[in-house]
């Protein structure tokens, strides 16, 4: 709790600084504009780029087409199924809908969800796996569950029994629940989605590049090692039911494992219809995180000039249209909300192999490359097709917003208040919002105007106020150097206008941008309220745990501390 004081306190200062030094530089008080909202562009049908025949050829997964019919009709019931959709590492610009063909390949189903709901300009993930994940679970800044990272396999750091899930939520309206695919919560069964809300669980617990290094012709050969410091296998798990490793997820297994996550989930979706329950299933498929391993047949699946990563792509929306379909033959794609996005940015530093985003930087810094992620959501009837919403949007909005959908609008202040779910006492702050009246047009202006920046240590390093971002801690590292430098603590933060400057080019390319921001002062103003608002909460809220950390000297110190872990 100390270290989030620290660093909130930091932006009280560099306030009062930067104020000091505007008022130093202006000879003549200046009456001091609060920032308004900025206007909403009225939101306009996005055109569907169209794939070059000789690029793309039918696989026996399905057709490369881009499907522009409605989805089939059938009476609704009263709550609406949840389909939820995550790629790993994929960037904004991986989806043809977003790049317009410039990347040489197409992603028509995942297009589809663009063209038949609603796609996003500003909307943010988080800077790691773990943390994009635990921002959708739990529906809040991830510091607070002290998911901004997991340690090595066998730590105690993965999700706490103190902190609800969309899915505890969901299940507390009557869902049948099921998570299929990377997890990364966590590795001990205390950890396991079971565990959190879910009926079943079937996926792998950590990033691509971990699973393989059993692998590695360097390995101790040891298998008492192994068994000690290795990876778990693919878990199988049911609530309350039995555990199962399926086996290591190898080099080969990673060219196939998504369809095996895929066809659990289909099974469960269609028992959950046979037996007319309300389903809520988050998919995760293992593309496109690094490294890309794709099956014989699949080279060139993206066409003759293609390479892994392009293939995977391809892969990756062929198992998207096969979700699509199973809705539209089961005859419930009108009452399915279908949400489709991914955890953070690309991990640019391993391209080829990577993903691509016209933001500045990559996963796991402090600029918007690391967060901001493709996001389209459909609800056909009740979300208005082929809409672009510039509104803020985020991962922490979808606990509340998905539980309003389901009947239940008041999850928000029960948390708060502390509520009884499933059998277990939960008291949690929820930092995201009801995003139904924006996401159906009744509302114009999305009721989020702030976001906070966390860092995979847990340091608050930025923050977004309406358009203006101010930057405290600065990641200057490049390539794998964004993994292994420290973050910068800057005296006084940088500003920048994110509809005016999108791409946080300006602090090096414009050779007026201090003289533009001295005189942006004011800014820092309503970001003050916001660190004050936020760290209250926190002390009202502590942190379930301390993140987990790789550096040895922090480690040492959560020990000190005495820092548990659990409740």
């Amino acid at each position: 709790m100390h270290s989030f004081m620290q660093v909130l306190s930091r932006l009280v200062i560099c306030a009062v600084a930067l104020c000091f030094l505007h008022w130093q530089v202006i000879a003549q008080p200046q009456p001091q504009p609060q920032p308004q909202p900025q206007p909403q562009p009225q939101p306009q049908p996005q055109p569907q780029p169209q794939p070059q025949p000789d690029q793309y050829q039918e696989q026996e997964q399905g057709q490369l087409q881009v499907q522009t019919q409605q989805p089939v009709q059938t009476p609704t019931s009263t709550k609406p199924n949840i389909l939820v959709i995550w790629g790993d590492d994929i960037g904004i610009w991986n989806i043809s809908f977003n790049n317009r063909g410039m990347m040489g390949y197409a992603t028509p189903n995942i297009d589809r969800l663009a063209v038949e709901g609603l796609s996003f300009t500003d909307y943010y993930g988080q800077q790691s796996c773990t943390a994009g994940r635990a921002a959708f679970l739990a529906g809040n800044v991830p510091v607070r569950t002290g998911m901004t990272k997991v340690g090595l396999p066998g730590a105690k750091e993965g999700w706490q029994k103190n902190d609800a899930t969309i899915a505890t939520v969901m299940k507390s309206l009557g869902y049948v629940t099921g998570q299929f695919g990377k997890n990364h919560q966590g590795d001990r069964d205390e950890h396991l989605p079971t565990n959190h809300g879910f009926d079943e669980f079937f996926g792998n617990l950590y990033h691509l590049n971990a699973e393989e290094e059993p692998e590695n012709r360097d390995y101790p050969k040891d298998p008492e090692f192994r068994k000690k410091f290795g990876p778990r296998g693919v878990i199988k798990s049911y609530a309350g039911g039995p555990i199962e490793d399926t086996g290591p997820l190898t080099k080969k297994r990673m060219e196939t494992i998504d369809d095996e996550t895929l066809a659990a989930a289909i099974d469960f979706i269609e028992r959950a219809h046979q037996a007319g329950k309300p389903f809520f299933v988050w998919w995760n498929a293992t593309r496109m995180h690094f490294r890309t391993h794709v099956r014989e047949e699949h080279k060139n699946l993206a066409g003759p000039n293609s390479n892994e990563y392009m293939d995977g792509m391809v892969e990756h929306d062929i198992l998207v249209g096969k979700l699509l379909s199973l809705l539209d033959r089961l005859k419930i794609s009108d009452n399915t909300i279908v949400f489709y996005s991914t955890d953070n940015g690309p991990h640019f530093n391993t391209w080829p192999d990577a993903a691509t985003t016209p933001f500045r930087s990559e996963k796991n810094s402090n600029w918007e490359g690391a967060y901001r992620v493709p996001a389209f959501v459909r609800w056909p009837g009740k979300f208005p097709a082929g809409t672009t919403l510039t509104g803020i949007v985020s991962h922490e909005d979808w606990l509340p917003t998905l539980a309003a959908a389901a009947g239940n609008p008041n999850i928000k202040n029960q948390l708060k208040q502390g509520v009884e779910l499933n059998g277990r006492q939960y008291r949690n702050y929820v930092d995201g919002y009801n995003m139904m009246d924006y996401f159906s047009g009744k509302a114009k202006l999305s009721p989020r105007k702030e976001f906070i920046y966390v860092n995979d240590d847990g340091q608050i390093v930025a923050m977004r106020y309406e358009p203006w971002k101010a930057i405290f801690l600065e990641n200057r590292g490049k390539g794998f150097e964004v993994w292994r430098e420290p973050f910068t603590e800057l005296r006084v933060p940088l500003l920048f206008n994110l509809r005016q400057d999108p791409f946080e080019k300006a602090q090096h390319n414009s050779n007026t941008y201090n003289d533009w921001f001295i005189d942006r002062a004011f800014v820092l103003v309503p970001m003050q309220q916001l660190a004050t608002k936020f760290l209250k909460t926190m002390k009202e809220y502590p942190p379930s745990q301390v993140p987990g950390s790789f550096n040895l000297e922090k480690v040492q110190k959560q020990l000190e501390a005495g820092a548990s872990g659990s409740n």
